[in-house]
């Protein structure tokens, strides 16, 4: 990640083939990365590798996050000098995170609810969230189908389609409603991925804050307001994701 993110910033022909839009979308998703993310996953892997269940569920949400990110570098960014790296980087963490699932599974984490979490609360956002972001997306997509015609998103990216609509529509949004109603009847699956998905939130909608600003910062974004919305969407996540492990038994922290 930190070659990735390096050869974005520093090397000017990294993103020579992308769209002016599309290149200050890398470049600020590269900048979130380095300073953010990067520091995350070295800190919250160490502390993992010390028996910290809270630095496991950190990690795991990082992870994911990279695996989100890095199969849009693989496969929405031009072919180019780091296509072999964008491979090695989502295969490192797309095994990460099936090591994680499987040393979790193991688990009795339905011993660790307690009446104080907020299950019902999390449970209910991650649906609300889900359903939310299906109507914005499907808001785009379908007057676009009707009308013969595309979104202007992709063309402003310069894609064929748009791969943040694909990953979303097939697998994140399912993937939280599976989630919340696996934590609403309390199942290890909804237990245990809970923090995890709070982790994942939290620095996606940091990272499309940080997109949004660098956009209006080079005048291809006038309306700042969706950073807001972001930032306020990452503050309610990470004091869903406190309130959930502070009332939570667990083994070790």
């Amino acid at each position: 990640m930190i070659i990735i993110s390096y050869a974005g910033l520093f090397i000017p022909e990294t993103y020579a083939k992308e769209t002016t839009n599309w290149q200050a979308q890398a470049l600020a998703q590269d900048l979130f990365d380095l300073f953010l993310v990067t520091p995350l996953l070295l800190i919250t892997a160490w502390l993992a590798y010390k028996k910290s269940q809270i630095a496991l569920w950190l990690w795991a949400g990082t992870v994911a996050y990279l695996i989100y990110t890095l199969v849009l570098y693989s496969f929405a960014v031009h072919f180019d000098y780091l296509f072999i790296i964008y491979c090695l980087a989502l295969g490192l963490s797309f095994y990460a995170f099936l090591y994680f699932m499987f040393s979790q599974s193991k688990e009795h984490l339905t011993d660790w609810i307690t009446d104080k979490s907020p299950v019902k609360t999390v449970g209910y956002f991650f649906i609300l969230l889900a359903v939310l972001f299906y109507f914005l997306w499907l808001s785009e997509i379908i007057p676009a189908i009707l009308n013969g015609r595309t979104p202007a998103s992709i063309t402003e990216a310069g894609q064929i389609t748009n791969p943040v609509h694909v990953l979303d529509l097939s697998v994140l949004l399912p993937g939280l409603i599976f989630i919340a109603i696996n934590l609403l009847n309390r199942k290890p699956w909804g237990i245990f991925l809970t923090p995890v998905v709070l982790t994942f939130l939290i620095l996606m909608t940091i990272a499309i804050g940080t997109m949004v600003i660098v956009l209006n910062m080079k005048g291809l974004e006038s309306d700042i307001s969706a950073a807001m919305i972001m930032g306020i969407l990452a503050l309610f996540s990470l004091f869903l994701l406190v309130w959930f492990i502070k009332t939570i038994k667990l083994k070790n922290t």
